[in-house]
């Protein structure tokens, strides 16, 4: 599985963007907000979703861990392909996807070309448990070391804490210290846990 491509942007469209590492000049499909994010930069890193099919190897690119986590719970809704998730996370930014579903948005969701009543309600019903509440995801969001936050919280949850009580504790720990070392918040963490 490939985590991230970093390297030199060499095509960027509203759809795609083409990386070139170390002379490979790897297509990956993005979201507009991806697209947004991209702008103006001439390096970047992009979290990867690889698609492998019979007929095709496709490489999804993404701004940051959490637009890809959506794309991932959004693929598993029955009904829900690659392309209606990239469209998905186009029309909405990730906390506004979050809050729809935590709020059962379902009128927003129809909105989005191509999302019916049933597959807007079967995505509130399916994803509703699965998405953080609305303000933790605009909390992590306005975290300075977001990036810090998310790999503590990943180290957590591989440990076998439930994900809500890790991501409480870690909230409080960056609320309190923007700037912690992940080790250090991971050690923190593990006493109020």
């Amino acid at each position: 599985m490939i985590e991230y491509i970093k390297g030199e942007i060499t095509d960027l469209t509203p759809t795609y963007a083409v990386l070139e590492n170390n002379g490979i000049g790897y297509l990956l499909n993005i979201s507009l907000n991806c697209y947004t994010f991209l702008q103006g930069q001439s390096n970047c890193r992009l979290y990867v979703h690889e698609a492998i099919r019979e007929d095709a190897h496709i490489l999804y690119g993404f701004a940051d861990r959490r637009e890809r986590e959506l794309f991932l719970l959004l693929i598993t809704v029955s009904g829900v392909g690659a392309g209606t998730a990239r469209m998905i996370l186009s029309s909405f930014r990730p906390a506004e996807l979050e809050q729809i579903i935590a709020t059962g948005n379902d009128s927003q969701l129809k909105a989005v070309k191509g999302i019916g009543g049933k597959t807007a309600q079967r995505i509130i019903v399916d994803l509703k448990d699965k998405i953080n509440a609305v303000g933790d995801s605009l909390l992590i969001q306005a975290t300075p070391s977001s990036e810090h936050f998310d790999e503590a919280f990943a180290a957590l949850v591989t440990l076998g804490f439930p994900k809500q009580a890790a991501q409480k504790v870690l909230k409080k720990l960056y609320g309190e210290n923007p700037d912690l070392a992940v080790d250090v918040a991971i050690k923190l963490a593990l006493k109020m846990l």
